[in-house]
């Protein structure tokens, strides 16, 4: 189970969605919006997706971390819109019936999400709104302005 949401985001469906009698542990994680990022001053966030390409790599990711650990569980939700500091950006749950393996398999979660799920994050601060890694490719070193 792993979604995105325009909602603000809830740990208990995780839990309830990776919650079985032969989990022995559960792992979560929880990205939580900060009031700063490289030296600069965030006040909000804004977070932007392709819905549906993003949603169909999550549900690879989903299959490849169960395919790598055995007995595992794993739920994850992103949130999209504009979210506040101290809000819940993304939130992932992992289950296991061990300890090494839910964690693993949590830290594996959100490591691929944020690696290779097209969601872009736009930061707004004391200088103005900017999209967190964005470059313009439109113009390269030897492009001449008109």
């Amino acid at each position: 189970m792993s979604y995105l949401s325009t909602l603000p985001l809830d740990m208990a469906p995780l839990l309830g969605a990776v919650s079985h009698s032969s989990a022995g542990a559960v792992a979560t994680f929880a990205g939580v919006v900060r009031d700063h990022n490289e030296g600069r001053r965030i006040t909000r966030l804004e977070y932007h997706a392709y819905d549906s390409m993003a949603e169909k790599e999550m549900g690879a990711i989903e299959k490849e971390i169960l395919e790598r650990f055995d007995g595992v569980r794993i739920a994850c939700i992103h949130r999209l819109g504009s979210l506040d500091v101290g809000e819940l950006a993304v939130a992932c749950a992992a289950s296991a019936p061990h300890r090494a393996e839910a964690f693993a398999a949590c830290r594996a979660l959100i490591d691929e999400l944020k690696a290779r799920v097209p969601i872009w994050k736009r930061e707004h601060g004391p200088e103005g709104p900017y999209w967190v890694g964005w470059e313009d490719a439109r113009c390269g070193s030897d492009h001449m302005h008109e």
